[in-house]
């Protein structure tokens, strides 16, 4: 009986890490207190798998916050702007990195694959001087150690961690961080020698990267580097973990040559095709880590299918050699199932969180080896059954409106530039308008009233008198401030997609279903477990009173309907596009009642558009035409005067047209954490006469630039009259205090570039 999880949530049941994390960076708590809080999870972390029965437990799998930022640590690759001259990296390096500081920028964050979780992207140069910095691999492992639990000590892959990473500044872009293979191999081998001297029976190196389009020297790189390692290797196990895709054919055939490695792990959730691949071939006397628990969805396994695929492979690895896994590390997941306890029991009898998911594959190894629990098994069964029958799943005019979505374009009557053109006529707007994103920060105030009002200590119209209180000071502020659209601050709402899924057929929530996106920052998503539908207006109360208090124009503020799926547990018996299509049409309608209502601006922010991209080229074509149709629907019956905005963010050069047909009159998207790498994005929507709003500095970073500095940061993407001007982010997690300042500087900013373009013009006709 093997079974093995491939990580492991690390914020706590109750969130405990954000909280001493916050506490630590505001000054409230120690560097010893946090390590203390750090310390206590990951031992109950390890108990708790070890007491579940649990074979191959991770160790190396916690971090204070990122742990592609702990590889870079390991390896001392520390940029030079962090001032690090050797020795131990202490937690002011470490979070300096992470989060900036008064003097010095974060590094990059960038989307972990297609997932919401976010990874510190390294910053190589053939000038980095690696050293074995940081040995919290082997700390970690001779920690569980003296609590009696033998861990598998887990690493990103040294090819894996190469192919993650990017040219630092003022490296040629050209540069392959691929070269430098050759520096890092030997502090792996450092790594592994002291994993070996303290113990360890078996090592994890992480290689995601091989279920992406590698091409032939990418892939030759990983049998070099094994082959490299293959005498450090000697004496202990290793498994090579892979995750979020199928691996393809040709990586599969180097994967499964590499030398030194002992055991082989698969994501078989959602890397079916895999299996294929296995059946046609698998390496005698080697370890299958059969990842069958799903690690980023929250439905409970159906155990008896599962069983019958783990039989099959069986067959073909061999009895002894099927160890079963997790799809990928659990971090997707919320960890614990019993602390829901105002979840409709029904519903909850459908799901597994991280703890019931560690049961699960230990109660599937244990009925691999002829040890089957009938019990949990037969609980199991009847939870699916009552799944598939239950009547608050489906909804069939739902089914019917969204299948007759098929085979239509749903696209507005005009162009872009005709309809600016219309817009521009009833709005009136300056060159170079001003908005903000959205959402304003809630005061702790507010925050009681939307406590009190979910307890219901407080009556409706007492929350919407507060709420509008709130509204009116952030209207008259932006009108202060001389902001040309302005937002109502959602003010009303818990989350940007949660605040919908209340008011929408289909949806459940948790109370503790936390999430890491990245360092301290958790989200909660929804679980949309049935067909999806539109009751009554949601917002047009909230946008209508705004806009009642100003002669400027106001914009509607929606969540679209691929970020609402993409940042929300899907349900996994139908399609993702039927259920994206279902959230389209309740969009479509909330769209219609906001124009009725004299919206005349409504942004439907897409901002993760790009996380539900597969992660091969070969399936992407197919997830962007039903994105983006998805996206078009919900505005196809706007009137050309209506001006729909988006807001997204991540990197989208490699799909620019996808962006483009998405049909929006204003596209705004971060620039400012991303080395204004969306400059092309910009100059393309230009081209086909799109507004474009390029975020001028990043909201939370601890730097605010002068007006001068942003104003010279804009004016190369000075290429139209229709740019837009935006801070980056949302404004809801900034401290209050700051906001008013931050957009201060930047109006005057778009008042120089004003002043700039308006000289350029004098000048070109004198």
């Amino acid at each position: 009986m093997a079974s093995h999880v491939v990580g492991y949530p690390r914020m706590g049941p109750m969130r405990e890490l954000k909280f001493a994390l916050e506490s630590f960076w505001h000054g409230n708590s120690t560097a010893k207190d946090l390590q203390k809080v750090g310390a206590d999870l990951r031992s109950s972390i390890w108990k708790q798998m070890a007491a579940a029965g649990i074979k191959y437990i991770p160790s190396n799998t916690f971090s204070y916050y990122d742990l592609v930022l702990d590889s870079t640590a390991m390896l001392g690759a520390i940029p030079t702007r962090y001032g690090w001259e050797g020795g131990k990296i202490e937690f002011d390096v470490y979070f300096s990195m992470a989060r900036g500081s008064a003097s010095v920028p974060a590094m990059e964050m960038t989307k972990w694959f297609d997932t919401n979780y976010h990874y510190t992207v390294p910053e190589l140069g053939p000038d980095v001087n690696f050293s074995y910095a940081s040995r919290k691999a082997v700390t970690e492992y001779k920690e569980a150690q003296q609590l009696g639990v033998d861990t598998v000590p887990v690493l990103i892959g040294p090819v894996s961690y190469l192919l993650l990473s990017k040219p630092a500044k003022g490296v040629e872009t050209t540069f392959s961080p691929l070269s430098l293979l050759g520096k890092i191999l030997p502090i792996y081998k450092e790594v592994v020698s002291e994993l070996k001297a303290a113990g360890a029976s078996w090592i994890q190196f992480d290689e995601p990267t091989l279920v992406l389009d590698l091409d032939s020297p990418q892939l030759q790189a990983f049998t070099e580097a094994y082959l490299e390692l293959e005498s450090c290797l000697s004496g202990v196990n290793v498994l090579v973990q892979t995750y979020f895709a199928d691996v393809p054919a040709e990586a599969y055939e180097v994967l499964t040559s590499l030398k030194g490695v002992t055991g082989f792990g698969f994501d078989l959730v959602s890397g079916i095709k895999t299996l294929d691949l296995i059946k046609g071939g698998f390496p005698t006397g080697k370890y299958l880590f059969a990842g069958v628990v799903d690690g980023r969805n929250i439905w409970a396994n159906d155990l008896a299918e599962t069983l019958s695929t783990l039989h099959a492979l069986e067959s073909i690895v061999g009895k002894e050699k099927v160890v079963v896994s997790t799809s990928c590390s659990l971090l997707h997941t919320p960890v614990d199932l019993v602390n829901e306890t105002e979840l409709d029991e029904e519903i909850k009898s459908w799901l597994a969180f991280a703890s019931q998911k560690v049961v699960e594959v230990n109660a599937l190894a244990k009925a691999l080896a002829g040890q089957k629990d009938e019990a949990f098994f037969s609980a199991n069964a009847a939870a699916q059954a009552s799944r598939k029958s239950s009547p608050r799943v489906t909804n069939e005019a739902v089914q019917k409106a969204a299948a007759a979505l098929r085979g239509s374009d749903h696209r507005r009557a005009t162009t872009v530039s005709a309809r600016l053109g219309a817009q521009q006529m009833k709005l009136n707007l300056l060159v170079i308008p001003t908005t903000v994103i959205g959402s304003f920060p809630q005061t702790e105030e507010l925050r009681r009233v939307h406590s009190e009002y979910k307890d219901k200590k407080i009556s409706e119209e007492e929350f919407v008198k507060a709420i509008k209180e709130e509204i009116n000071k952030v209207v008259k502020l932006q009108e202060e401030l001389d902001i040309d659209v302005l937002v109502h601050g959602e003010l009303e709402r818990n989350d940007v997609v949660e605040y919908f899924g209340e008011q929408l057929s289909g949806f459940a929530f948790t109370i503790n279903g936390w999430v890491q996106s990245y360092g301290s920052h958790c989200v909660k998503p929804s679980i949309i477990y049935g067909d999806v539908s539109r009751p009554k207006p949601m917002t047009v109360l909230w946008s209508t009173m705004a806009q009642s208090m100003t002669a400027r124009p106001v914009k509607g503020m929606l969540t679209g309907p691929v970020t609402i799926l993409n940042w929300s547990f899907v349900r996994n018996d139908q399609p993702r596009l039927e259920t994206c299509y279902q959230i389209a049409l309740a969009i479509k309608d909330e769209v219609g009642d906001l124009e009725k209502a004299g919206i005349n601006v409504i942004q439907i922010d897409e901002a993760a558009l790009r996380e539900g991209l597969p992660l091969r080229k070969s399936e992407q074509s197919f997830y962007l035409n039903w994105a983006v149709h998805s996206f078009r629907i919900t505005n196809c019956g706007a009137k050309d005067t209506t001006q729909i905005h988006t807001h997204m963010y991540s990197h989208f050069n490699d799909i620019i047209h996808s962006i483009i047909d998405m049909d929006a009159d204003v596209i705004t998207i971060e620039n400012s954490r991303s080395d204004e790498k969306p400059v092309s994005v910009i100059h393309k929507g230009v081209e086909f006469g799109t507004g474009i709003g390029p975020s001028v500095y990043d909201i939370h970073s601890f730097i605010i630039p002068s007006a001068e500095e942003i104003a010279d940061r804009i004016t190369k993407m000075l290429a139209t009259n229709i740019l837009w001007f935006n801070p980056e982010f949302v404004l809801k997690t900034c401290k209050h205090t700051g906001v008013k300042l931050a957009l201060k500087i930047f109006i005057a900013a778009a008042e120089l570039l004003r002043i700039e373009l308006a000289h350029a013009k004098k000048e070109k006709y004198e």
